[in-house]
């Protein structure tokens, strides 16, 4: 009987965040293990159809570094990197388009629809989605970052419930591609949409403070010190800022959390304690 109440419990600590969040759009930046291991990728794919049942409007963002750095090195081709960022060659563009647009983009909404949620794989290219050009005029390549969203087809998706799922493969008007940072793209998915909250799926708690304790909740104006402080560093400074960004652009909540436990995105939207931490604008 004891089971019983414990059950009873978790339901009704959940109803509040249920409510609050019924019809709200929430970007997921779906990445890491949790993209990669089978055991979380069904997880994944359930917790997706929580939210979807629960009357959430998922949009998914995905990466695929690792693939992609294992297809060019297959091919013999050296993954280069400068400041954390990946110099894309138009030979290694060929392999981002095809693994992140034909091979990873895909995969993931056939395995969401098998799951009972109705999805459909693009990328950033697609009705013009995004127009991209090069990062810094070229100095990473073919590496590229957003210059305009059109977002219309997002919408109108998601009025008739198909959850998009979008590669971060951009283009631009004279017919080129880009390889655009995912955490971007699902940052500017969610400005585009005023979505409620992008949820980053990671390999990491969350935000560690300088002992390695989680540090639950950051709020935006407390970002560059902590930088500066060396308490953000790595991947995670171009990460945290595009949180920022999100926020100063209307975006309510952002949430870096763990993919690898199980069902994180679940207890991080429905349970009082979370499993990660919040970015907030105040």
């Amino acid at each position: 009987m004891h089971n019983h109440f414990q059950r009873a419990e978790i339901l009704l600590d959940a109803l509040p965040f249920i409510k609050s969040f019924r019809g709200s759009k929430i970007v997921i930046k779906y990445g890491g293990s949790a993209q990669i291991e089978p055991r979380l990728r069904e997880q994944f794919a359930k917790d997706i159809t929580m939210m979807y049942m629960l009357g959430i409007q998922p949009i998914i963002v995905h990466g695929g570094g690792k693939r992609i750095t294992s297809v060019l090195e297959q091919m013999g081709v050296e993954s280069e990197f400068i400041d954390g960022h990946r110099v894309t060659s138009k030979e290694c563009m060929e392999v981002v388009e095809m693994v992140l647009s034909g091979e990873i983009n895909k995969e993931i909404a056939y395995f969401l629809s098998l799951n009972g949620i109705q999805a459909l794989g693009m990328s950033g290219k697609d009705s013009l989605l995004f127009e991209a050009k090069c990062k810094e005029g070229g100095k990473f390549g073919l590496t590229g970052e957003i210059k305009s969203a059109n977002p219309q087809v997002l919408e109108k998706l998601l009025e008739v419930g198909i959850t998009p799922v979008i590669s971060p493969v951009c283009g631009d008007s004279s017919g080129a591609s880009y390889n655009v940072n995912a955490d971007i793209v699902a940052c500017e998915v969610a400005k585009a949409l005023k979505a409620d909250k992008v949820i980053f799926l990671t390999d990491t708690l969350g935000v560690l403070g300088k002992n390695g304790e989680l540090l639950e909740s950051i709020k935006a104006s407390e970002v560059e010190d902590l930088i500066q402080n060396g308490v953000i560093s790595g991947g995670m400074i171009p990460k945290i800022r595009s949180c920022v960004d999100c926020l100063e652009s209307g975006v309510k909540k952002v949430h870096i959390i763990d993919g690898r436990v199980e069902h994180s995105l679940l207890l991080e939207l429905f349970t009082s304690d979370g499993v990660g931490s919040e970015i907030v604008l105040c």
